[in-house]
């Protein structure tokens, strides 16, 4: 190997740590810097920059506040009943509408696909001022049923991954189960439901992460902040036109981490497992 050689592949690996360790620098600083400011006391705050160590790394009072204050007991209950019922029914629902547009050939299948494909090209808030009005008109604004139920529309994404694992399993197993006398809710449920695993944690992931920080919509059609407060609204309490306090923020955000950081911890064999085997195919 000549020196010009010898050069270029150290200049080589050096970029690629050193691109790494830029990536993992610039990802991590957000929750180095959160997890400081977590710690430190509204004086201690107010009198230190961003990434001064507090004093006291055993000053838990701002994680209790930021629970009472925020009430994070009701809103980690609401955000658990909204997910139960939305990630339920969204796999069940974007399963059977995959399964027809996938199994069934009849005039419109293809229409449909496109039309579905030409709506995950807009973007939701958009639509919102009419999905507002119909929300409006039944009665459905400031309740967490209303809610649960424009978070559990069809959702296109996972509509598109099941469909592309439909096109993976082999069109005899509905012929054979058929032939044995089974309905098409028996081949759905009893044959096809059970090999969708993968792509049902896929869909999971996807749809539980942006249920659980999803604001937009909850701050919309969730306006008794008293009752009806979910973990994305919560941390709202410490906002006002007079500032901000940071400290409990970041105490909040620490808190609303901790239970999908758990869950990843635990789950992760499954999650990368998921990820890979219900990963769309073109």
């Amino acid at each position: 190997m000549t020196p010009m050689m010898r050069i270029k592949k150290y200049v080589l690996i050096f970029l690629k740590y050193f691109s790494v360790i830029l990536a993992a620098f610039i990802a991590l600083l957000p929750i180095a810097s959160c997890v400081i400011t977590a710690f430190k006391s509204p004086e201690e705050y107010a009198n230190t920059n961003v990434m001064q160590l507090p004093s006291n790394w055993l000053h838990f009072n701002n994680f209790i506040e930021a629970w009472q204050k925020a009430n994070m007991g009701l809103a980690f209950r609401n955000s658990l009943i909204v997910m139960v019922f939305v990630l339920s029914g969204s796999i069940l629902f974007s399963s059977m509408l995959a399964y027809i547009l996938n199994r069934f050939k009849f005039p419109g299948n293809g229409l449909i696909k496109n039309l579905f494909l030409f709506a995950s090209l807009l973007p939701g808030i958009a639509m919102q001022v009419s999905v507002y009005q119909i929300m409006y008109n039944l009665g459905l604004i400031n309740h967490l049923y209303g809610y649960i139920i424009v978070m559990m529309g069809t959702d296109i994404i996972a509509v598109t991954i099941f469909i592309q694992f439909f096109e993976n399993l082999s069109v005899s197993l509905d012929e054979s189960a058929i032939m044995d006398g089974c309905t098409y809710f028996g081949v759905f449920f009893k044959i096809l439901f059970p090999l969708l695993k993968p792509a049902i944690v896929t869909v999971l992931i996807l749809k539980g992460v942006s249920t659980y920080n999803e604001y937009y919509m909850a701050n919309l059609y969730l306006q008794d902040k008293s009752k009806l407060v979910v973990v994305a609204t919560s941390l709202y309490t410490f906002t006002g036109p007079m500032g901000n306090q940071y400290n409990y923020i970041c105490a909040g955000v620490l808190i609303t981490l901790l239970p999908a950081l758990i869950i990843f911890l635990c789950c992760q064999k499954q999650i990368y497992g998921g990820l890979a085997a219900g990963a769309v195919k073109g």
